[in-house]
């Protein structure tokens, strides 16, 4: 079994390449979706992994298969989503998600319809869903650089990130541009993993990997750096298992990878000391001992 599990990154290059860049992509994006998590944002996650689409749509047709291009792109397309979803909110009595719904939706369909321009079923297959295989050395450095970039911004903001995410009114006591601070450069964050992690997953399932061990982790812990360090781990094992599962099964490696992420998450969700499987047993057995009583 330890053979199976090894064998495919010891004797392939594109099986390791894959391993790394799927372990660095772990370490960035998870704690980003446990923040998601917490803020009630989940969705916005959803909706900013559609808004880059368009960037990058108009980064490959500009230069092609450019990851930098396209990467570049993608990036300036979700910060612009962001910033104006955020305008919306702020101006109108409409909600932050229903603002991020509305241009996510126009976002996606623009991209389609740029790839359309010049592009096949082929190139959108490969923008919407990637090509994890086919990462090279060049996509690795790119992918540690953000995921370090990533990494020590949270480690600066750690406390004010928590501090937000429950009582964003303590911030504003002494200071109503702070919070907004945090938070463009929150979404910032959100927005340049995403981008790097559509070259591996694709726009459609970069998220996955964000919100699904995030969620997880939810389940079984509320002291929050353990589920930091859940969450982490349960990326990683789903990354490891997904690769080896794609491998023997000749099967699509990053639909693999986000599947086995939603098969972690409802086993969280039905035993979990959290989830709510558990929660209606327990509720369930209060309710059969109060009427014995």
């Amino acid at each position: 079994m330890i053979n199976h599990l090894l064998d495919p990154f010891i004797s392939y290059g594109f099986m390791r390449r894959a391993l790394v860049a799927c372990f660095a992509l772990s370490f960035s994006t998870t704690p980003l979706g446990v923040f998601l998590l917490l803020r009630r944002m989940s969705l916005v996650g959803d909706a900013l992994s559609h808004a880059i689409l368009p960037g990058v749509a108009i980064g490959y047709l500009v230069y092609g298969m450019s990851r930098v291009a396209m990467g570049i792109g993608g990036f300036i397309a979700g910060v612009v989503v962001a910033v104006l979803s955020g305008w919306v909110s702020t101006m109108t009595p409409l909600k932050e998600d229903a603002s991020f719904a509305g241009f996510y939706l126009g976002s996606l369909a623009l991209g389609v319809i740029l790839v359309s321009l010049r592009g096949s079923s082929v190139d959108l297959e490969h923008l919407l869903f990637g090509s994890i295989l086919s990462i090279d050395n060049n996509a690795i450095y790119f992918i540690g650089i953000i995921a370090s970039i990533t990494f020590l911004t949270l480690a600066l903001l750690y406390r004010a990130l928590v501090v937000e995410s429950f009582d964003a009114a303590f911030l504003r006591v002494n200071s109503t541009k702070f919070p907004c601070f945090i938070q463009s450069l929150f979404l910032a964050l959100v927005v340049l993993n995403l981008v790097t992690g559509f070259q591996i997953l694709g726009t459609m399932m970069s998220v996955g990997m964000m919100i699904l061990p995030a969620i997880a982790a939810y389940c079984w812990t509320n002291w929050l750096p353990y589920m930091f360090c859940l969450a982490t781990i349960i990326g990683l094992i789903c990354s490891w298992c997904g690769l080896s599962w794609s491998f023997y099964s000749d099967i699509p490696a990053g639909p693999t990878i986000v599947l086995i992420a939603s098969i972690f998450f409802l086993f969280s969700v039905l035993v979990g000391p959290r989830g709510g499987k558990a929660l209606l047993f327990r509720r369930h057995s209060v309710i059969v001992s109060k009427e014995k009583k």
